[in-house]
């Protein structure tokens, strides 16, 4: 009995992570007919950190319409380039055309530079909102308009603490903000969610901690209707998988030891947790 036990043990817990993913997408909302961007700092955060969010949002009956905007390439341009768009692909996104890879000295990849949150936000303006490139002065009626309606990054401890996942944070925020300034009695054309991060044992526990994710996501504060929060995007085994595969067969430049450590155990290749900011105009 005792060897009976044991052996069931771990088919217990894959059952219990079926039935988790099962209620996460059956009780939570779903973006919907959006034009999304994911905006990363280097070439595999889509894969480490938002394959969750990827899977989920590219799901074609959802009639998302997902690009990735990233703003380095680690000195490697069209090798990481290529392997963004191979792994970008392979995570649901419709066509190359809709990976945006940025080249400048501005971004440095640095595990101690801190990017401008302005440039960053000023990127952002050109690329989604050029009519509103240059910020009003004076107070206006004028309707802010962009090109996306929902915009997805990290938050402002960046996950792991990187610089630049945190520079993103801010440079989303700055171009929140701008897009709403000077421009009262208008809502912000678009959400901005973020990655929730989370201490480090967490971190590193896979899919056991999907259910635990599921009861901290079922008490907290919810928003329902056209701008939901939290969302709350979980991978079963074959999304899981693939989202492995993005990372080993597209990012092959990339796979150091401590890579294969991390998809292999990390909580962020199952679970993504996304929370609506609410940024106000400065």
């Amino acid at each position: 009995m005792e060897w009976l036990a044991i052996l069931s043990f771990p088919i217990l817990l894959v059952i219990s992570w079926y039935y988790t993913v099962g209620v996460a997408k059956s009780r939570f909302p779903k973006l919907v007919n959006k034009r999304i961007c994911l905006l990363i700092a280097h070439p595999d955060d889509e894969a480490m950190f938002f394959a969750p969010t990827m899977l989920a949002l590219t799901e074609p009956s959802l009639g998302n319409h997902v690009k990735i905007l990233c703003l380095s390439s680690d000195g490697l341009g069209e090798t990481r380039k290529k392997e963004l768009v191979k792994s970008g692909l392979s995570l649901g996104l419709r066509n190359e055309d809709d990976v945006f890879i940025v080249e400048s000295p501005d971004f440095p990849d640095s595990m101690t530079n801190t990017w401008d949150k302005t440039k960053i936000a000023a990127l952002l303006s050109s690329a989604f909102a050029p009519n509103l490139t240059n910020p009003m002065k004076t107070k206006g009626n004028q309707q802010p308009t962009a090109t996306i309606d929902v915009l997805i990054t990290f938050d402002r401890s960046g996950i792991s603490s990187h610089p630049n996942h945190i520079s993103l944070y801010h440079g989303a925020s700055h171009f929140i903000a701008s897009l709403i300034h000077n421009r009262p009695g208008w809502n912000c054309p678009v959400d901005l969610y973020t990655l929730t991060s989370i201490n480090i044992v967490r971190k590193y526990t896979s899919f056991l901690d999907a259910l635990l994710s599921l009861v901290v996501m079922a008490f907290s504060k919810k928003q329902m209707g056209a701008h939901p929060s939290p969302l709350l995007f979980m991978s079963g085994p074959g999304e899981v998988r693939i989202a492995q595969v993005a990372m080993t067969t597209a990012h092959k430049s990339q796979m150091r030891w401590f890579r294969w450590g991390w998809i292999g155990m990390s909580r962020y290749m199952v679970v993504n947790d996304l929370n609506l900011e609410k940024v106000s105009s400065p």
